[in-house]
């Protein structure tokens, strides 16, 4: 390899079978060692069981970790073709093509036929993506990739080898779309590591346009680690080139992947399990002295480490690592605080208040004692512009709706409310949950009476009559080292 290929750290990865420092026990895996436990159920993104085929790839992948696979695009089968296209989501937008998802499946036998012939004759062309813009909690806008169906399909299906080949090499930090795993499993990770290990310093890191600045290159020699099939390489480098479509304007691609793109966050994952994870794990075994927890969701990662030092040294050669391949971090998201167990009593020795705070998945987490008996709690809010954001777009549907009948508004604000608990419904966090729902009703009471200037709604019949459209405010989650240790069968020897 050239020189690039020099800077690539590439440690052994240990069998799962060896002895694991406490802390990467803390972030372990959701299953017990080596995965051999696991059943031949579903791992997929969408719940589709794998084929056999692409199991003994994932047997292969799994017990000789060295090997490159030579022989894998004849795993995108008809059958495979057809599981990806019902994995996809029904109602998703178009992509420049126009075709819809229910407009494919009219013919869909036909169409699966004729697509796995291009694919395999090598007459299969992927179309750029259209590209639009969407706005973000904090005010800022974020591009998005609208692929054409068919592409959409065939990305689906080379995500499910890819999957075979790389689940058993992540590492157990990273959560980030994978099979499995969710955002709610990397909050209880890191809500379990600052609670049970001593961590008095956290770096809060987010990598600046991520998804933009991946290099194509690199992208390529980290799959030829593991994949040696170059019409499967081939096809994801079009993906990667073939590039977008905005205003009539055709632009092509130089780096990064398409965000919105089905194959992006796996391809995001291989990245920076290259360029992060081992880098880190590495790092954690021969530079930290102390504990040190780390949990990655895509491009965002939380480090809590014991020592000052240790947490500026560890930023400062992140800085690097992440420079030597085209990626750096984000100037004003990243952060080190002081923050953990001895934070509160530390910070108010020196005189400096309260410890800071950090975002992660949605929630500002902070250091708070319990009520009952004192002792050192991870608190976790909602973040006050996700909640801010959310409150706007539900006011605007309400005035929207402002002529809709109360029942047919009430059935579907019930459902996002409901969708709103699903997620920010962990412990904790009633209070704001509560100041959510009464600013509802008083968006939706407004609304109501500027129906008519005649009719006037007082509160307490409002409340009588929408009652049953607002989901009673429960848990919905356990606390997250109750569930934490579910899920990796209480193997962690530091709890």
């Amino acid at each position: 390899m050239d020189e690039k290929s020099d800077n690539v750290i590439l440690p052994t990865k240990q069998s799962n079978k060896e002895d694991q420092s406490s802390a990467e026990t803390v972030e372990g895996r959701t299953l017990p060692e080596g995965n051999s436990e696991q059943t031949t159920g579903v791992r997929t993104q969408r719940r589709v069981s794998p084929s056999s085929g692409l199991l003994a790839v994932r047997r292969a992948a799994q017990t000789r970790k060295e090997e490159q696979f030579t022989a894998l695009l004849h795993h995108i089968t008809i059958e495979l073709l057809e599981q990806s296209y019902y994995a996809l989501k029904r109602g998703a937008a178009a992509g420049v093509d126009g075709v819809t998802w229910h407009a494919y499946g009219e013919g869909l036998s036909e169409s699966l036929e004729d697509l796995h012939h291009r694919i395999h004759r090598g007459s299969y062309r992927a179309k750029p993506a259209r590209r639009t813009v969407i706005p973000k909690a904090d005010g800022s806008a974020r591009g998005l990739s609208i692929l054409s169906l068919e592409d959409k399909i065939v990305q689906q299906a080379v995500v499910f080898i890819l999957e075979a080949i790389y689940e058993p090499d992540f590492l157990g930090f990273s959560y980030g779309f994978r099979p499995g795993r969710g955002q709610h499993d990397a909050l209880d990770a890191l809500s379990t590591g600052l609670y049970r290990k001593r961590v008095n310093w956290v770096l809060d890191a987010d990598i600046q346009g991520f998804f933009d600045a991946m290099d194509h290159d690199w992208m390529l020699r980290f799959l030829q680690h593991r994949i040696a099939d170059r019409r499967l390489l081939r096809l994801i480098n079009k993906w990667l080139k073939v590039g977008t479509v905005q205003d009539g304007q055709h632009e092509m691609s130089e780096l990064g992947t398409p965000q919105g793109a089905v194959i992006s966050p796996i391809l995001a994952n291989v990245y920076l399990h290259y360029v992060f994870d081992l880098w880190a794990q590495a790092w954690r075994r021969r530079d930290a002295d102390g504990d040190m927890v780390i949990v990655r969701y895509a491009d965002d990662t939380v480090i809590g480490f014991e020592h000052e030092r240790a947490a500026r040294g560890f930023l400062v050669a992140m800085r690097g690592r992440l420079g030597e391949f085209g990626l750096k971090l984000h100037p004003d998201k990243t952060r080190l605080i002081q923050f953990g167990r001895g934070a509160i009593s530390d910070r108010k020795r020196q005189g400096l208040g309260k410890p800071e705070t950090f975002d992660f998945l949605g929630f500002t987490h902070l250091c708070t004692r319990s009520r009952k008996n004192g002792a050192f709690v991870v608190g976790r809010k909602t973040i006050r512009k996700r909640m801010r954001a959310r409150l706007q777009y539900i006011k605007r549907e309400l005035r929207r709706r402002m002529h809709d009948s109360i029942k047919e508004t009430g059935q579907w604000l019930r459902r996002v409310l409901q969708g709103y608990l699903n997620y920010f419904a962990v412990s904790g966090n009633q209070r704001p949950l509560y100041v959510f729902f009464t600013q509802v009703r008083w968006y939706w009471i407004r609304a109501l009476r500027r129906r008519s200037q005649k009719g006037y709604l007082n509160w307490k019949t409002f409340v009588r009559r929408t009652k049953r459209f607002f989901p009673p405010i429960r848990l919905l989650h356990p606390h997250p080292v109750v569930r934490f240790d579910a899920r990796t069968r209480r193997r962690s020897p530091v709890r």
